[in-house]
């Protein structure tokens, strides 16, 4: 034991002085000679119609929501759109009714669809939600708006301007608190339809 540390100390000097590093030349960076003219360009302009567009009447049988337990069949005129898409075969187009629906407690509101816009593969419904300042109490029941469409078949995407009640129960809706927050995504699609009057 009275050996080993002398042996150990002269291991680490033989390890730490035997390595010795000296440069053998200085590093240098590549040279690059680059000399491009160019002209400018134009980017490319584009005329695009995306459909055209009828809007009418049609009478349906719908379930209209009275309180959340109890519903009724009526006859009401609700809007019909009929798009025509360039290049799309109308025969494989379908019929389907755009419904909005809000659970309301507390406050009634009324709900309408004021305009719908299509893209190359979206439909964008933009609602309006206002209170009536009518108290409901403890009842509690759903407003509804709807649209009939016959389209291709294509993603819908909801915006209802105003507040979300409280205890809402459905996701599907995004709300915002004026056109503005979405007049940007509006301004690349084509309106075709709008609330009459």
């Amino acid at each position: 034991m009275k050996y080993a540390l002398p042996i150990l100390c002269a291991a680490a000097l033989v390890v730490a002085a035997g390595c010795d590093v000296e440069q053998t030349r200085e590093a240098e960076m590549p040279e690059v000679d680059v000399d491009i003219e160019t002209e400018p360009g134009q980017m490319p302009a584009y005329d695009v119609d995306w459909a055209d567009v009828n809007v009418g009447t049609t009478t349906k049988t719908v379930t209209v929501p009275k309180l959340v337990v109890v519903t009724e069949e009526v006859e009401v005129e609700v809007p019909y759109i009929d798009v025509s898409m360039p290049g799309e075969d109308p025969g494989e187009y379908r019929e389907r009714t755009i419904t909005v629906e809000i659970e309301l407690e507390g406050e009634a509101h009324e709900l309408d669809i004021q305009q719908i816009y299509g893209t190359g593969e979206r439909l964008i419904v933009v609602s309006r939600l206002e209170p009536t300042g009518q108290d409901l109490g403890d009842e509690r029941i759903r407003v509804s708006d709807r649209v009939v469409v016959n389209t291709p078949d294509l993603d819908v995407r909801h915006y209802i301007i105003g507040d979300r009640p409280e205890g809402d129960w459905n996701t599907q809706y995004e709300f915002v608190s004026s056109r503005a927050e979405i007049e940007a995504e509006l301004a690349e699609a084509q309106r075709i339809y709008s609330t009459p009057g």
